[in-house]
């Protein structure tokens, strides 16, 4: 057959077709790719030019001023790696146990439908709406010290639970059926196969959701001025129950400043929460090629 179908020209047509549809698309993600670093890029470049040179040890080591001089960041920075840590111990341990609990032993019935309904839709609630119930449960009616980081952990562990139990449920429902079987021929229990096979070989996947979810917690604003953690603290916490303030409410404040010497100390600010996100997400990529299993 001298010519063949896909060597007619009504074929050869079609082909050059799809190879431009594949170039657009390439070069549409490429552009996109490109305006999100340009952006971020953009963004570094100019809080460097403004913050840099105010990032020195007195600035790391002190804490809230209306001086700007002598105004420093560790107050609002212990405020917040203490208010994670509340977040951490509340939300993390409460959301694999659900979500080990909603994959592998909860029945199929409407109930638990409605279960999972609702915390889908939990995980879409906008982030000030977490902050009245923590200024209506915590604080009004358990009476529980107002501007702590027990508190705002406490807060931001309802905000981040459903994240971490929908990324522990994907993580769980990843592993093989076969795995399962497996360890059920050997004779293995429900719990044994779920704790000892099917819950490992979903840890990098509730990991790395744990840690996206809580690098979103350290960025909130809106609850935590709900629960008043805006407040002007001029001694670093000395524990979770003591009046503090977090970066991200450090740097709003800094920014409502007329003093022009605060501009300084509020990029220097964003340049440290940015480290502390850029840290905790290079920790959820660590963990994720460390403990991934590929079958």
């Amino acid at each position: 057959m001298s010519n063949p179908t896909w060597q007619s020209p009504e074929a050869q047509k079609r082909l050059a077709k799809r190879h431009a549809a594949e170039r657009r698309f390439k070069a549409l993600g490429l552009g996109a790719v490109v305006l999100s670093v340009a952006f971020l890029a953009l963004l570094l470049v100019i809080m460097l030019k403004n913050g840099l040179g105010g990032l020195d040890w007195s600035f790391l080591s002190g804490a809230d001023s209306t001086n700007p001089d002598i105004a420093g960041v560790w107050g609002a920075a212990k405020g917040s790696l203490l208010t994670m840590l509340v977040t951490l111990l509340l939300a993390f341990p409460m959301g694999v146990l659900a979500a080990i609990y909603l994959e592998e032993f909860a029945p199929r019935n409407k109930w638990i439908d409605i279960v999972e309904v609702s915390i889908n839709n939990l995980a879409a609630v906008p982030s000030i709406i977490f902050g009245l119930l923590g200024l209506a449960v915590f604080i009004n009616t358990l009476h529980l010290p107002r501007s702590s980081p027990m508190v705002g952990g406490l807060t931001l562990a309802l905000m981040t639970m459903p994240v971490i139990v929908i990324s522990g449920r994907n993580a769980i429902k990843a592993v093989p059926p076969s795995i399962r079987e497996a360890a059920y021929g050997i004779g293995a229990s429900k719990v044994q196969t779920t704790f000892h096979h099917v819950l490992p070989l979903a840890l990098p996947g509730i990991l790395t959701g744990t840690i996206i979810g809580m690098a979103r917690a350290l960025g909130e604003t809106a609850p935590l001025l709900m629960i008043g953690m805006r407040a002007f603290v001029a001694t670093p916490p000395g524990g979770v129950t003591d009046p503090s303030s977090v970066l991200p409410m450090q740097i709003f404040l800094w920014s409502d400043e007329i003093d022009k010497g605060f501009v300084q100390n509020t990029s220097a600010a964003i340049i440290v929460l940015l480290v502390f996100l850029l840290a905790m997400n290079g920790l959820a990529i660590y963990l994720r090629n460390k403990f991934e299993v590929r079958w």
